[in-house]
Order: structure tokens, then C-alpha cells, then sequence
């Protein structure tokens, strides 16, 4: 029942939006962790964070989080070669979208050991969890509750009004999906 402390590690963010951004100011501002990021374009931010590739990004980090839209771009991002890439100690978070990771590759990286853990908030086939996943001691699995919070949803209902209303006025929508 030991696990890793997060203070002062290298986070790995994939996908440095909005959410990604968010993501790594916390563990700099909150836990003093150096921020590595792998990201289409450059990105400026208030707080040192490095762009790499991700070959270069995965060695270093001691917790990936996966923070990219979904799509047929991603689909299947990750797979056997990132989790090759990680340190043994290192722990797999992913937010983002469950098809953006080949969950059998991560089933069979957690099994041999060849990466630490993970926590999972999406997965590749929703609604249903692997057996494999539900069994591993070193996952922490939650059923896609991300936004799962008051202020969240009321922010989240404001936001589609808010492009219903650029809708209807002819403007540009702040939110396009």
C-alpha cells in the first residue's frame, strides 16, 4: 500500500489545452514538479514547462497524464512503444479519451510490470472495464466522472448557452464542438 510521493517528480502532460494546461500548473505550483509536455503546436504558459517530443518526454517522467482530444488522429496514441518508452516506476493517468490508448497494450505493460500503474477515468470499449483492469491491484479505475461536479455541469450548461446565443446572433461560437 505504498505508493509514489508526487512531490518534486517530471509530469509528462500529452496534450497541453486547456485541461492540460491546468493539469501542469498544479503539479508545478502545487507539488514543485517539473513539467515536460508533448503538443502539436508551442505553447506559452506562466510557469516553466518543456516541449519535447514524446520519445524524448516519456523517459523522463515519473507520472504521464494524457490530456489530448479524441479522434481518428489519436486513436490509439499510446500504445506498446509509450509504455516501452516509461521508467518501471512510472505511473499512466488517463483523462482524456479511452480509445487514445491500446488497452491491451496497457494491460499487458502493467502485467509484466514494465510500468508501475495507472489511473483510469476512460476507457477503450465504455461502458464495459476489462476484467484484467478491474483485478490489477495497481490501477485505480473511476467510471468517467471528470466533470462530475456542480460548479462543472453549471458551467458546462452556461458554456452551450453561450454558443447557442453567438448562434443565433450571427457571431462566432466560443465553444465549437
Amino acid at each position: 500500500m505504498l505508493g509514489m510521493h508526487v512531490s518534486g517528480k517530471t509530469v509528462c502532460v500529452i496534450g497541453m489545452g486547456r485541461i492540460g494546461q491546468a493539469i501542469a500548473r498544479r503539479c508545478h505550483f502545487g507539488f514543485g514538479c517539473r513539467v515536460v509536455y508533448v503538443n502539436r503546436s508551442e505553447k506559452s504558459v506562466e510557469f516553466p514547462a518543456e516541449q519535447m517530443a514524446i520519445a524524448e518526454a516519456l523517459p523522463l517522467a515519473d507520472v504521464v497524464v494524457l490530456a489530448t482530444p479524441g479522434g481518428a488522429e489519436t486513436h490509439h496514441l499510446i500504445g506498446e512503444a509509450v509504455f516501452t518508452a516509461m521508467q518501471p516506476h512510472a505511473i499512466f493517468v488517463n483523462i482524456a479519451r479511452g480509445d487514445i490508448v491500446d488497452e491491451s497494450a496497457l494491460i499487458a505493460a502493467l502485467a509484466k510490470g514494465q510500468i508501475a500503474g495507472a489511473g483510469l477515468d476512460v476507457y477503450e470499449f465504455e461502458p464495459e472495464v476489462p476484467e484484467a483492469l478491474r483485478a490489477m491491484e495497481n490501477v485505480t479505475l473511476l467510471p468517467h466522472l471528470g466533470t462530475a461536479a456542480l460548479e462543472v455541469r453549471e458551467d458546462m450548461g452556461r458554456m452551450a448557452l453561450d454558443n447557442v446565443i453567438a448562434f443565433a446572433e450571427g457571431r462566432a461560437l466560443p465553444n465549437p464542438v
